[in-house]
Order: C-alpha cells, then sequence, then structure tokens
C-alpha cells in the first residue's frame, strides 16, 4: 500500500498546466497528424503487456478472477487509477450499485428410465432450488414457433409439479419460466434453437419466477424423445448468490482542451467469474491504459478534452457504462462528440474487425448515431495506411458504446472476436485456424496471459493511438461525407457479452 500512496502523490507528467503557445496555435489538422504520428509510434504491445501481466497477477492472487464486486476487480481499479494519477490525468471513482450474481450450482441428471448426466447453464437472476435440487419428471412443451410463450402451451394439469421443456425461440427466456410456473412447473429447462451450448438471462431478478437454466438442442431434443416414450425423471439444481454491492468506474480525463468537444474512448475492466479476463477485457483496457501514458508524455495541452473510461459490470450488462451515460445531463451528453470502445483485442484465434457504423455489410443491427459511419472510415483508412486487413463486424450494441449509441453519440471501436467461429476466409486472410472460436478461452478459465495475441494487441494499440491523437486536436472528419464501399462482411463475430434473453 506504501507503493500505491507513493504513486499517487508523484508529480504530475505531462498534463500539468501550460500556457498557450505557438505550437498550440497550430492549425488542428497539422496537430492532430503529427499528434497521430508519434503516439502510433510510441505506443506500444509491448508496453502494454506489462498491464496485462498484473492483471494476472492481481487475478491469481484474488481468487482466479477479476469480475466486478470483487477483490480482483478493486484491486485492477485501484492499479489503473493509480496508474493514471502518476501519467498526471484528473481521475476519480463513479461508483455504482449492482446485483452481484455468482453461479454456485449447475447440475442435471436424468434418475430414469437410464441414468446420465446432463450439462446445464444457470440463466441469470434465476430462482434457485434448494441445496441438493429437486427430483421430478419432465413435461415437454409442443414444440412451435413460440414454444412455451402463451398459457395454451400448458395443457391443463400436466406440468403441475414437473419441470417443463422448453425449446428456445419466440419470446424471453423470462416470459417461458414465468408462464411454466403459472402452469404449476417447478423448474424450466430451455434448450437452445441452435448448436452450441445456452446461456442467457431472465432479465432481472424481480422476472425470476422458478429455477431455469438451458441445455444443447442435441439434448433438448433427445430429452424431448426420451419423454414421447415413456416418464423422465431428472434430478435438477440450479442455486446463485445474488446480492448488491458497490464497484466503480475509472474515469480519466485531460486538464486540459475544450470541454465542450470531448472526446471519449472505453474499455472495460472487469472480467468474467470464470477466469482472469486477461483478454476479456484486461487487452483493452492496457491499451487504453498505454496510450493514456504515451499522450500524457508527448502533448502538454489538447485542442479537445479527451476522457478515458475503465468500465465496471461489463459482465453484468453494461452496467457501469449505463450508470455513466444515465447519470450524464443533457448538456454533458452534447459536449461527447464521439465515443469509441475496446473490447477484446488480442483474441489468440482473432480477426481484425471494426464496429460497422453505417451498416454497409447489411448484417444485423442497423447504422449507429450519425458520425458512426465516419468513425468507422477513419480507423478502415488508418488500417488500409498501414497495410493490415481488416473487416466489418456487426454495431449490435453489446458492448459499452451500447449506452451510448442509445442516446445518439457517435460511437465505434475495434474487436478482435470473442465466441465466434472463424471462416475459411478469414483464416486465409489473419491466420489462425478456420473452424475454431476467435477467442477458445471466451468466459472461461484458460483466458489468461498466455493465451493473448501480442500480433492483435499491438494492431489494436495503433488504432487506440491513432484516434487518441487525431481527435484530441480534430474531429472535423465526423462531418465529412463518408463515401459508399463495398461491404466487407465478417460473419458471426459476436461480443457476447450482454447476455441473450431469448
Amino acid at each position: 500500500m506504501a507503493t500505491l500512496a507513493a504513486a499517487a502523490l508523484a508529480t504530475p507528467l505531462m498534463l500539468a498546466a501550460a500556457s498557450p503557445s505557438a505550437a498550440q496555435r497550430q492549425d488542428p489538422g497539422q496537430q492532430a497528424a503529427k499528434l497521430a504520428k508519434k503516439l502510433v509510434a510510441k505506443a506500444s504491445a509491448k508496453d502494454a503487456y506489462k498491464h496485462l501481466k498484473k492483471f494476472q497477477q492481481i487475478a491469481d492472487t484474488a481468487g482466479g478472477n477479476r469480475a466486478a464486486g470483487t477483490l480482483g476487480y478493486d484491486a485492477s481499479a485501484a492499479y489503473v487509477y493509480q496508474q493514471l494519477k502518476k501519467y498526471g490525468y484528473d481521475v476519480r471513482y463513479e461508483q455504482f450499485e449492482f446485483l452481484f450474481v455468482q453461479t454456485l450450482a449447475e447440475k442435471l441428471s436424468v434418475v430414469s428410465p437410464s441414468q446420465r448426466s446432463i450439462e446445464i447453464n444457470a440463466l441469470d437472476y434465476t430462482k434457485s432450488t434448494p441445496v441438493g435440487g429437486i427430483k421430478a419428471d419432465i413435461a415437454a412443451v409442443p414444440v412451435d414457433a413460440t414454444t412455451g410463450c402463451e398459457p395454451a402451451d400448458y395443457a391443463s394439469g400436466t406440468f403441475t409439479g414437473k419441470i417443463a421443456l422448453i425449446k428456445r425461440g419466440g419470446c424471453t427466456f423470462a416470459q417461458k419460466q414465468a408462464t411454466a410456473a403459472d402452469a404449476g412447473a417447478l423448474g424450466a429447462i430451455v434448450f437452445n434453437n441452435v448448436p452450441g451450448a445456452m446461456g442467457g438471462t431472465l432479465g432481472d431478478q424481480a422476472a425470476a419466477k422458478i429455477p431455469t437454466g438451458g441445455v444443447t438442442l442435441a439434448e433438448g431434443e433427445r430429452l424431448l424423445s426420451e419423454v414421447a416414450a415413456g416418464p423422465v425423471n431428472v434430478s435438477f439444481e440450479v442455486r446463485q448468490l445474488q446480492e448488491k454491492r458497490v464497484t466503480n468506474n475509472v474515469i480519466a480525463e485531460t486538464r486540459h482542451g475544450n470541454a465542450a468537444n470531448t472526446v471519449m474512448l472505453g474499455a472495460h475492466l472487469d472480467g468474467a467469474l470464470e477466469g482472469p479476463g486477461i483478454n476479456d477485457n484486461g487487452s483493452g483496457s492496457a491499451g487504453l491504459l498505454e496510450v493514456a501514458q504515451e499522450l500524457a508524455k508527448a502533448e502538454n495541452r489538447t485542442t479537445n478534452k479527451v476522457r478515458l473510461a475503465w468500465w465496471g459490470a461489463e459482465e453484468n450488462g453494461l452496467l457501469g457504462s449505463e450508470a455513466y451515460v444515465a447519470n450524464l445531463s443533457s448538456l454533458g451528453k452534447k459536449e461527447i462528440k464521439l465515443y469509441l470502445n475496446f473490447d477484446m483485442i488480442a483474441s489468440p484465434n482473432y480477426g481484425l474487425f471494426v464496429y460497422d457504423g453505417d451498416n454497409s455489410d447489411g448484417v444485423g443491427a442497423g447504422p449507429g448515431p450519425e458520425g458512426s459511419a465516419q468513425l468507422e472510415r477513419d480507423i478502415n483508412e488508418f488500417l488500409a495506411k498501414q497495410g493490415t486487413p481488416h473487416e466489418g463486424t456487426d454495431f449490435t450494441g453489446r458492448s459499452d458504446y451500447g449506452p451510448f449509441i442509445e442516446v445518439g453519440i457517435p460511437s465505434g471501436g475495434a474487436f478482435t472476436g470473442a465466441e465466434g467461429i472463424k471462416t475459411e476466409a478469414q483464416a486465409a486472410k489473419f491466420g489462425g485456424t478456420a473452424g475454431q472460436p476467435y477467442d477458445p478461452n471466451y468466459h472461461q478459465k484458460g483466458d489468461d496471459i498466455t493465451n493473448v495475441s501480442k500480433k492483435a494487441l499491438g494492431v489494436n494499440i495503433g488504432v487506440i493511438a491513432n484516434a487518441v491523437g487525431t481527435y484530441a486536436h480534430d474531429i472535423s472528419s465526423l462531418t465529412k461525407p463518408v463515401t459508399e464501399s463495398a461491404p466487407t462482411v465478417a460473419g458471426t463475430t459476436s461480443d457476447g457479452h450482454a447476455e441473450a434473453t431469448k
């Protein structure tokens, strides 16, 4: 602690007060180009990796994770705070309350007619079974386009005292389990409608009516066929710790620059409970911290206010960024001219993806607020000048830019992929292994210091550095028309953070 205290009292670096000079009165475009070039040259994956090693060390001494509401997150936030104070930024914690959720048990096994275990994932905010679970027969809900969504799906008396087996789709998980509960079911098992494991959320604690978990499509269809042949009795246990906790965002900004033209960049600092969270999202946090240090060294006074954020509780549903945006005044929202997000920028089987702010790829969600297309173009142009291949990725809002686009703030950023599967074409373009996830360790214990790509990290630090250097002095590109280009569809690159609700 003495070392941290000393760091906090260290003399600020180049962001300290300085009087305007001829350099500050230069053309903003020239200043921007000069600073961007310098930051790109100086900011490095090698130096950012030192921060990743610190995050790993914190996780190793704090139960193996850095999840919001835990000692691992608090230590990570203190580390980032102290580094930023040392660099000379105005730094503050912004506290907010959230519901901490930790799964304590998720077990499902067939007791009869033949015994076997089935992997199940407790849905966030589920009601808990008693310790040891419950034993009951399964009752299958007839499969249609809206399975389990209407009371008519549950024949009178058929589900009383049983566990409802419901196919995904047609309505929210919350609606399915609530309707099953109204029909007398003791619990609900929702099976996927596509291959792969199924997780998600009931939305909030108040929506939960009965214990609910998710299983794969294959397991669900197998259970359906078994139930059709006769009674199937299972042992079912899902339990979660759910309690209110307090955590912090870390917000830093330059001491100078026009607050009416605030440029903002952010990365979530928390990780999932399952592992150290080094790629997700130690990588974005470290990259942003590295560029913050180089900006402090390089620039005495920026034309525009530069604000940087390390978000808490992103893994719980973008809660830190949502709290921040919700607390902005109408003037505060107008002052933020752009927001760039960097979440998972060093995936080991990476793709190099730029958020599709103008929906030119025509995949999934629509375009972002006016100015988002220009942010995408600026990143694309930087990568093209570097000779770096890249593609678009759907502007889903499933990371911390989501709350910003909801209030009309131009947004964008970069991403290297999560649980999505790399295509053959992407393997040819980026290297790596086709048919495998961009990050095979996504939300797992293996998301550690040994499973990050320094190459991808370096590319994206360049993106951050160029953006900070450019927009610190010049945001005129946000009003320059975007020339339409051919779509570069990236395939499925879901960041997967804001958990599915249906």
